[in-house]
């Protein structure tokens, strides 16, 4: 069942400022607590870090790519993004994009571009209003276009948002048969990583209207955590990394921890401890950065967001 949202429609507003928590979810969620259908497939960075009572996200698949991509309008090909020419305008929608890219190329100009993929492909080729424009690479993958990534922005240039790069399956959260049935499709790792991505933005109280950045890895046993957070123009920003050990034995949970929800996740099939400890992981860190004065960083980008 193909269907469109709040988010897909609005198109002449930056999604920071249409100030609605689930712009690309609320009508699917709508379907599924009317039992049109039985679950729904978001792009995991679109959820919000509380989900609505009565719904949880049944499996967390396997992460494509999470970094950004340049895709460069035609008459700038094979260039990168320092050698642009200087006032550059390039494109994105993404506070967090342009907050991190401001600081980094300081030569180039950003600009708002809104639209589904191909619209703004198309926006980029038809017109001369963008040198290049910036999207998730795991979208241009899947929908089969690798090929117009010019360049991948490595975490030194630009960390990506929570949950890039995975799909997420949201059911009704006392739907068991449909729970067991899609939990199959888990990745444990993505999953960890995730936990510690959205519980790092809860506990910062991030969403679409401030730059929340991350970068996650899992590499023998350890879950290693960086976040950051930017001010509008990138000038002012905190970045820390922490790190936890997340290798547990998966035991038989039975009991009323059968379902706990972490982040909005529930994973049965992933050590329940191992997703406490990167929950953990992600307070902690955000805990570090809040005692650091992200929050002053944090409210002034979001007064000035709504000031624009």
């Amino acid at each position: 069942v193909a269907m469109s949202t709040t988010g897909d429609k609005i198109l002449d507003t930056a999604l920071s400022k249409i100030g609605e928590k689930s712009l690309f979810t609320k009508e699917l969620e709508n379907a599924l607590e009317r039992n049109e259908v039985d679950l729904v497939v978001h792009s995991l960075k679109d959820l919000p870090t509380s989900l609505p009572p009565g719904f949880t996200i049944g499996a967390v698949c396997k992460r494509e790519n999470p970094l950004d991509a340049v895709v460069f309008h035609p008459k700038n090909c094979g260039k990168t993004l320092s050698l642009l020419p200087e006032k550059s305008v390039i494109g994105t929608s993404s506070l967090r994009r342009a907050a991190q890219l401001k600081k980094k190329f300081p030569h180039l100009e950003f600009r708002d571009i809104r639209g589904n993929l191909n619209t703004r492909l198309k926006k980029l080729d038809e017109k001369e209003d963008f040198s290049a424009i910036i999207l998730a690479a795991a979208g241009l993958k899947r929908m089969g276009w690798e090929n117009r990534i010019g360049q991948l922005l490595g975490p030194e240039d630009c960390l990506y948002a929570v949950g890039q790069g995975a799909l997420a399956v949201e059911v009704r959260a006392k739907d068991q048969e449909i729970l067991n049935m899609v939990s199959a499709l888990h990745d444990a790792d993505t999953v960890l990583c995730c936990i510690a991505e959205r519980a790092f933005m809860k506990h910062l109280e991030g969403g679409c209207s401030v730059p929340v950045a991350v970068n996650t890895l899992l590499k023998d046993g350890q879950l290693y955590l960086t976040g950051a957070v930017y001010s509008l123009d990138g000038s002012d920003s905190l970045k820390e990394t922490m790190q936890t050990g997340v290798s547990y034995p998966h035991q038989n949970e039975d009991g009323p921890n059968d379902d706990a929800q972490h982040v909005g996740i529930t994973a049965k099939n992933v050590p329940g401890q191992a997703q406490e400890a990167a929950e953990n992981l992600g307070v902690e860190l955000a805990s570090l950065l809040l005692s650091k004065g992200a929050k002053h960083i944090l409210s002034v980008a979001r007064q000035l967001n709504d000031a624009r």
